[in-house]
């Protein structure tokens, strides 16, 4: 009887979960295919300049998965900071442009962005063997494993507004959440294909390594040294360059670009100007 119970409870537990995963699949394709207001395609002309390099038809899926971002995600104002369309418009018209030709799942694993107005202080913890250190560390996003994406509205601002000088802070931390999809952050995220892993681990710790001795030298250009840091922050800085110097990382890092062509299923590059 007591098994019989069990099983029942287990059985039960299935049909929620399929039940569910029908609904939220549902859901999606629903608000996929439900046009974005007008209001909203306004505040993307002006606020994220790549949206203006979009071919129509990465537009248009842009649209449907702003839709979808914005029915699962929760937006915090901390500091005062009132949140209004503007700001949830822009964040994820930029966020979503790394799920185009994905399937429409929306970084899965948390739901909360925090807004502050400007950049922020938080509290950082350094290690000098078994010394550990606590400081202020000043900061225009960060993201949480599992936890919030961390954002400053103003740095928003400055880096979806320059469409080429490879500073984005949204592209920057929410690459960190498709890096962490395959339970940590390590630059590792989770790739389309199987047989993809072994030539993405081949360019890109060559690329790391190259990218290093450059950091070193003084002579880098196209990623931002903060890459260095770690396998996961030049992931995430390369992606910055993949999206806001195409063109420049093509030319001078072409393995690397073909590595995230791959990966996003995207060509950037090929990209132009369509705001005549």
């Amino acid at each position: 009887m007591f098994f019989t119970f069990i099983l029942s409870l287990i059985v039960a537990a299935i049909l929620l979960w399929v039940i569910l995963r029908k609904f939220h699949q549902s859901r999606r394709n629903n608000l996929f295919q439900t046009p974005l207001p007008p209001d909203s395609v306004a505040i993307l002309k002006r606020n994220v300049s790549l949206y203006s390099r979009l071919p129509p038809d990465l537009r248009d899926e842009l649209h449907g998965r702003i839709n979808i971002f914005l029915d699962e995600k929760e937006f915090t104002g901390l500091a005062g900071l009132t949140i209004t369309d503007e700001i949830r418009v822009t964040i994820a018209g930029t966020a979503c442009l790394l799920l185009l030709k994905r399937d429409k799942r929306c970084f899965p694993g948390f739901t909360t962005i925090l807004i502050y107005p400007d950049t922020y202080v938080a509290k950082a913890v350094k290690y000098d063997g078994p010394v550990e250190a606590h400081e202020d560390s000043i900061r225009s996003g960060e993201s949480w494993h599992r936890g919030p994406v961390v954002l400053s509205w103003q740095d928003v601002l400055r880096g979806t507004s320059n469409q080429s000088d490879g500073h984005n802070v949204v592209l920057h931390e929410f690459a960190h959440k498709l890096d962490e999809e395959n339970e940590i952050m390590d630059g590792l995220p989770v790739l389309r294909d199987s047989s993809h892993y072994a030539e993405w681990a081949e360019v890109l710790n060559r690329e790391y390594e190259s990218f290093q001795i450059r950091v070193n030298r003084n002579s880098n250009s196209v990623i931002d040294a903060y890459g260095a840091e770690s396998p996961s922050e030049f992931f995430a800085v390369a992606t910055e360059s993949f999206f806001e110097k195409s063109l420049q990382m093509k030319q001078k890092l072409p393995d690397l670009y073909q590595q995230f062509k791959t990966f996003y299923n995207l060509d950037p590059a090929e990209w132009r100007d369509n705001s005549h």
